[in-house]
């Protein structure tokens, strides 16, 4: 495989990114792969890819993420906004186990099936319902199960207006907070369940962030996903999640289904203690929602096995200092980064530190300064956060005085920059 490292003291940037104050550092050590260490000025060549490496999705957006890491593997238009259908319910959901996380919701909690609820999402809209009887009071526990399970449209608008008092405040307020709270900063929402509406806008990277949150922070609610069947009402209906009755380790999460989004749908599976998530959006059967997820899924278990490029705490490199005791702070990884490689070896990796600086003294040792990005070709396949491994003191008049000259001509640089 590749891995190239940016050399010290070259960013790569472009001028726009000098004039916004992003700095891309070289990663300054050397990193283990494999049992062999590359210095940082190096590019080292493996092995080629397989011919079979690659992946070709018939889905017209499309992603594939190993859960632990965040890791992606595979992506296809992930950024397009698209009707998201039921599988907006995950967003519903989400907001309802944070509830019930701070002691806001309670599972015994009882809410009314009001009219609204029913003609929009029960038996007579003619939709996916849990098939909750007008005005009767259900339980939290029982709507969550109604509601992922069953993919009841009433399920949702009873939670929504059991939090909110009605489907929009619930929309605007719990659902579009919480998702801005997340970092899911593209999508949009108009209601509780991903019923047709001008305003229902998902990425599918954003859904994947959302369903790997699901699973990593709320494991006692992911099991939800994976039940394969609900009785209300005396109805029984089984999940509709096609995955879970034709793939070994499918437990989640959701499927969709409008005219507006085609067929889409989030899954994960675990196999030999690792955990992909796809999502996939805009196909035209229901039959090709399943096929091609199940097939993306196998690819990535069947090519993929997970390395580690930066130990916990390992120095990674250092940020540029303004005003300080020293020129430089040491930068490490509070968290292993760890990122998926073809098994073929065939991979070409680049990683670099990126963050706002100089970083303006006094810093504190543990503080966030960036990030470490690593690129498989032009996506990025995983993101970690790095802090200060020290503490730096404020430096001396005649170190601030300097240091105020050099960014006096970077700003210079800038502002040229900018009319460029």
């Amino acid at each position: 495989m590749a891995f190239r490292l940016i050399s010290p003291g070259h960013t790569g940037l472009s001028a726009g990114a000098l004039a916004r104050g992003l700095v891309a550092a070289a990663i300054a050590v050397s990193l283990s792969w494999g049992g062999v260490v590359y210095a940082a000025n190096q590019s080292v060549q493996g092995a080629k890819k397989t011919e079979d490496a690659g992946f070709d999705g018939d889905a017209p957006t499309a992603i594939l993420i190993e859960a632990s890491s965040g890791s992606v593997l595979f992506e296809k238009n992930a950024d397009e906004l698209r009707a998201p259908s039921s599988m907006m319910k995950l967003v519903t959901a989400e907001v309802v186990f944070n509830a019930i996380k701070k002691g806001d919701v309670k599972l015994t909690d009882e809410y009314r099936i009001s009219e609204n609820a029913w003609r929009k999402g029960g038996a007579p809209s003619g939709g996916s319902t849990m098939f909750a009887a007008i005005n009767s009071k259900v339980s939290v526990d029982d709507l969550l199960h109604g509601a992922i399970i069953q993919s009841g449209n009433d399920a949702c608008i009873a939670l929504a207006e059991g939090i909110a008092g009605n489907e929009r405040i619930f929309a605007s307020d719990f659902m579009t907070k919480r998702a801005r709270e997340l970092g899911i900063t593209k999508s949009t929402f108009a209601n509780s369940n991903g019923l047709p509406d001008p305003g229902n806008k998902m990425t599918v990277r954003e859904l994947g962030m959302l369903a790997r949150h699901i699973i990593l922070d709320f494991p006692e609610f992911y099991k939800l996903f994976g039940e394969k069947e609900f009785t209300w009402n005396k109805i029984r209906q089984p999940n509709r999640n096609p995955l879970l009755n034709s793939m070994e380790g499918a437990d989640g999460l959701k499927t969709g289904y409008t005219k507006e989004g085609g067929y889409g749908m989030v899954g994960s599976a675990v196999q030999n203690g690792t955990r992909l998530i796809v999502v996939v959006n805009g196909l035209e059967d229901s039959e090709d929602r399943a096929t091609e997820a199940k097939k993306m899924l196998e690819w990535g278990f069947r090519n993929f096995e997970t390395r580690t490029l930066i130990a916990a705490d390992q120095l990674v490199g250092y940020a540029k200092v303004f005003g300080g005791e020293s020129r430089s702070v040491k930068l490490v990884a509070k968290e292993p980064v760890k990122v998926m490689v073809h098994k073929s070896g065939g991979d070409k990796l680049i990683a670099r530190i990126i963050y706002s600086g100089p970083v303006r003294a006094p810093v504190q040792e543990g503080q966030r300064v960036g990030v470490v990005r690593v690129w498989r070709g032009g996506n990025i396949a995983v993101e970690t956060p790095v802090y200060a491994a020290e503490a730096i003191g404020t430096g001396s008049t005649v170190r601030r005085a300097i240091d105020g000259a050099s960014e006096l001509v970077i700003g210079m640089f800038r502002t040229g920059a900018e009319k460029l």
